[in-house]
């Protein structure tokens, strides 16, 4: 079929249509094939491929290739306990050479042994048989170099079609074969059917495979790697960067290497002026030479070439970066800016600024004395103060850098992380009983009267807020005493009430945000009783991190509910236990007869989805409709009709409500994010930001969606577990390669 295939491809490269009259030398190869066709129906494929009680099953696939075409042939070899090899033609396959592109020998030897990995994982996909052995076999050393040498050094099209062989094949189990041993060298070339049926090496593969004791041909001596066809040149270029001072980089205060300038130059003074030495302080003019030695410094690193031309009164190239500023050396040796201020009064260091460069270290460090001197000043204030002396390219990035990086400014600047809005959790978005999964919070203190009348007490009271998670329903709870005994009475009143619930969450027990005391102390002294005990009636409580209510959004929302409402009602007026408990009942109906999605404009449609619609069917605040129907309904239909009203609230629950949370409605990118041993600001909104505890990031904790939002902070306190907006990062230069040690999903 191979010769029907290229007779093919050469008729479409000389656009010969259907209906044309074929030339003279294409009608002779067509005849010629036409006359041998018959004969294929003389060959005959035995359907037994392996001998009587084989012990071994090997597959051996060859490749070959020439300038029309190239094929793959896959046979497989099979030796049984008594020391007889039986070799069979398993599966073979050839293409011809594409037309559009030329394409070089080595490249369709390359193209055929790509083939030939193909072949061979579909037959062992096929076989239902364990392969002991697979051997790849060409007869081209240049493809074999290819496998076996540095991927890095092939060009594309061969390293694309070797990473796919090795992926496909073991380099290691590729061998050379001669080209006359090569039965896929028929497959590249055709072959008649009447020569074809008698081919030995085409039926059964080549005379070393009927060995019991295989010996492989011999290969010739292997191509040196850098003589080998589309292997890319590789240039090696050693580049040396100027470096700075070394002296200068040792320092991070600009003022203690003045004063190391000034004793060396002391020093050197002292050593060939014996009876003449300068000791004692310092002098404000020594310091003055030491700062122009310092600037001799910068230019001589970042301006030498610009140097050497000025100081030979020399122009400057027409594109050098300093020609606008039209510098001129000074009498000591100096760059200075020669401006237009020529004819001004100003003072000389004015008119004429020494001229640095913003990406040294000195000027650096020159940078941040002055930010420090100024007390700590905008970027627009410092580059106009360094300017009264010194000229900086690129100086309002420096000043600009200075600034956005001094701890001092950073911290009262307080600028926290914070992530991206979270996905809600499960418990928000699956149906289930009201108050399966709950929320608590609490409210408080307030004052109640131990009695009514004149002589009556005041005494501290506080509001326990529990929110159903799924509907946003609430149950409001007045507790007077802050006791594990009290607050389990109170757990046990929602129970009896609400049902029990799963799981209730709370902020952290360690650490509650309030203007009292007594709360934190409590929680903190009892968390440890109040989850045992609640862990004996099956009930799990997770917390929230520390100072971060957002974790806790939806009990926090509905304590700013009732105090809206518990405002507008008390003012000035305390009530007794009775009474208050009336008023917080009140507001509880009140919120779970609220809207939870927005109110339809439809006129027909006026009754709006409430959490006490999965309560009792109806908000809490209608009055009772009279009965018109006084017909008697059987009691499965009347089961059928409340069944019918509850799955209508949770229908429109996902239809109305479950939708409208899909937004977020802040928090919409990640602003930055942590890393180990990145030190940080612990925000506290008691103290001043200069108060802030500084620590260290030794741990962060992914949330379900993979973001981290929480992490874990080693300071003088301890380590402390904080959110991410309650930590604002310094800049501090961190080890990229190490990455943060991750705890349990928050």
């Amino acid at each position: 079929m191979l010769q029907a295939k290229i007779l093919l491809q050469n008729l479409w490269a000389k656009n010969v249509d259907w209906n044309s009259q074929l030339p003279a030398e294409v009608e002779s190869q067509w005849n010629t094939f036409v006359k041998h066709l018959p004969e294929v129906t003389e060959i005959q494929i035995p359907r037994r491929v392996l001998c009587d009680f084989y012990v071994k099953v090997e597959l051996h696939t060859f490749s070959d290739a020439s300038i029309k075409a190239y094929s793959a042939c896959v046979y497989v070899r099979s030796l049984s306990n008594n020391g007889n090899v039986s070799v069979h033609l398993l599966l073979a396959k050839s293409k011809v050479s594409p037309l559009k592109q030329k394409i070089t020998m080595p490249r369709l030897e390359l193209c055929g042994s790509l083939l030939a990995t193909q072949l061979a994982k579909k037959a062992i996909e096929s076989l239902r048989l364990h392969i002991d052995a697979q051997y790849f076999w060409c007869d081209s050393t240049i493809v074999l170099s290819w496998i076996k040498t540095c991927k890095l050094k092939l060009k594309l099209f061969v390293l694309n079609r070797i990473n796919e062989i090795t992926k496909n094949s073991n380099p290691q189990s590729w061998n050379y074969v001669p080209t006359d041993m090569n039965p896929a060298d028929i497959g590249s070339r055709g072959l008649n059917a009447a020569k074809l049926k008698s081919s030995l090496l085409w039926w059964g593969g080549p005379h070393f495979l009927h060995q019991a004791d295989m010996q492989l041909p011999t290969q010739p001596q292997n191509t040196n790697s850098e003589e080998l066809p589309e292997i890319k040149f590789q240039c090696h270029l050693s580049t040396t960067e100027p470096h700075e001072n070394n002296l200068a980089l040792n320092f991070s205060n600009i003022c203690l290497l003045q004063r190391v300038i000034v004793q060396i130059k002391r020093f050197k003074h002292n050593c060939f002026n014996r009876n003449n030495k300068i000791v004692g302080l310092i002098t404000a003019s020594e310091l003055e030479d030491a700062m122009q030695v310092l600037c001799k410094i910068v230019q001589s690193d970042m301006f030498c070439k610009q140097k050497s031309i000025l100081i030979n009164k020399k122009p400057l190239p027409s594109k050098d970066k300093l020609l606008s500023l039209n510098p001129f050396v000074d009498d000591a040796g100096i760059i200075r800016v020669g401006g237009r201020l020529s004819n001004t009064n100003y003072a000389y260091d004015t008119k004429h600024p020494i001229l640095l460069h913003a990406s040294h270290h000195i000027t650096k460090l020159l940078a941040q004395h002055y930010h420090k001197i100024l007390l700590h000043p905008g970027p627009q204030l410092l580059l106009a103060t360094l300017r009264h002396k010194f000229w900086i390219i690129n100086g309002r990035n420096l000043t600009r850098k200075v600034t956005h990086t001094c701890i001092t400014c950073l911290r009262f600047s307080g600028k926290t992380y914070q992530p991206i809005m979270g996905n809600l959790p499960k418990q928000r978005l699956q149906a289930d009983y009201p108050f399966a999964n709950t929320a608590v919070d609490y409210a408080g203190p307030i004052l109640i009267a131990n009695k009514k009348g004149r002589g009556s007490q005041l005494k501290k009271a506080y509001i326990a807020i529990f929110v159903c998670m799924a509907v946003r329903a609430v149950h409001i709870e007045l507790v007077t005493d802050l006791t594990s005994q009290g607050y389990m009475a109170m757990l046990n009143r929602l129970i009896c009430r609400r049902g029990k619930p799963a799981s209730i969450t709370s902020d952290n027990a360690k650490c509650f945000i309030g203007t009292f005391n007594e709360l934190p102390k409590f929680l903190k002294q009892n968390s440890n009783n109040i989850i045992n005990e609640a862990a004996k009636i099956q009930i799990e409580f997770k917390f929230s991190p520390p100072y971060s209510p957002h974790f806790n959004g939806l009990a926090e929302a509905s304590v700013k509910s009732v105090k809206h409402h518990l405002k507008r009602v008390l003012s000035m007026t305390h009530l007794d236990y009775e009474e208050m408990y009336t008023v917080l009942v009140q507001i509880e109906a009140i919120l779970n007869s609220r809207p939870i999605t927005p109110i339809s404009s439809d006129p027909s449609d006026l009754v709006a989805l409430t959490p006490a619609h999965f309560l009792i069917g109806r908000t809490l605040t209608m009055l009772p409709a009279p009965q018109v129907d006084n017909a008697p309904i059987n009691t499965l239909s009347r089961y059928k009709r409340v069944q019918a009203l509850k799955a209508h609230f949770w229908n429109r629950y996902y239809k109305e409500y479950i939708s409208a949370l899909q937004i977020r409605s802040k928090w919409h990118t990640n602003r930055g994010h942590l890393q180990l041993g990145q030190m940080v600001l612990i925000k506290d909104d008691r103290l001043p930001p200069n108060r802030w505890l500084l620590g260290r990031i030794t741990a962060v904790y992914p949330g379900t969606d993979g973001i981290n939002r929480v992490a874990d902070v080693l300071s003088t306190s301890g380590t402390l577990r904080r959110a991410y907006n309650r930590l604002c990062p310094l800049p501090m230069t961190l080890d990229q390669d190490t990455p943060a040690p991750r705890g349990p999903a928050c």
